[in-house]
């Protein structure tokens, strides 16, 4: 009985239940609102430190841009170390020019089969952008013509390994005249140099800047690289 009366105020009536919940509001208003005042300053102290502390784009190209895998390997005199076949031979194959002596009589500049590889990474930038970044390595495996006929008809056939040539895009580290690729010859004939210095502009990148249809790249004769180029 006693505990009734105390619920009943002094009108006689009891506290609505109404009531009872605006006072228990009121009293949590004062931490509402000191939690809402921390939320904008919540939010503008993770943006900074978001933007301080996120990596930035060229940190994040390159990181990803050059696998240690795919990374030219130079000598301390600048001399480039060929990167094996075990490597190349697991990237990107985009085509295979002959020039036979057949056809050009009596002896052609380059009679040899070129296996061309592209790294992956440089190869889909390329799909990404339609343009070949420092660090592309374009490998050409050199076989000699075999057989002439086959039990498909006559035609050229590959034979044996004969040489190896590496060209490399490094606009820091290669000159201006030959847009920043430098250009390695390994030999015609094996065993292969364990190691080669970079061929002057004459011999080779010269004939590239002259008629290589994508920066100093002869796309004109890939079908693999336009197909792939970004519109």
């Amino acid at each position: 009985m006693n505990n009734e009366q105390n619920e009943i105020n002094v009108t006689g009536e009891r506290p609505s239940k109404t009531k009872n919940n605006q006072n228990r509001i009121m009293k949590k208003l004062p931490q509402l609102f000191t939690v809402l005042a921390a939320v904008p300053v919540s939010i503008a102290f993770y943006t900074l430190m978001s933007s301080i502390f996120a990596p930035t784009d060229s940190a994040q190209g390159q990181s990803m841009s050059m696998p240690d895998a795919e990374k030219p390997k130079f000598t301390a005199d600048g001399e480039l170390i060929p990167f094996s076949p075990d490597v190349y031979r697991e990237w990107i194959w985009v085509g295979e020019p002959l020039t036979p002596n057949d056809l050009n009589p009596p002896e052609a500049n380059f009679p040899e089969f070129h296996d061309v590889y592209i790294n992956p990474i440089a190869w889909r930038e390329w799909k990404k952008s339609g343009t070949f970044p420092d660090g592309t390595v374009m490998i050409k495996e050199l076989t000699s013509v075999g057989s002439t006929n086959a039990v498909s008809g006559n035609g050229y056939f590959q034979g044996e390994f004969t040489g190896l040539e590496h060209a490399v895009k490094d606009s820091k580290r290669f000159p201006k005249e030959a847009k920043g690729w430098g250009y390695f010859s390994f030999g015609h004939k094996y065993p292969l140099k364990k190691q080669a210095p970079q061929q002057q502009f004459s011999t080779c990148a010269q004939c590239h800047v002259g008629n290589a249809g994508d920066d100093m790249v002869f796309t004109q004769y890939y079908p693999v690289l336009r197909a792939a180029k970004a519109k």
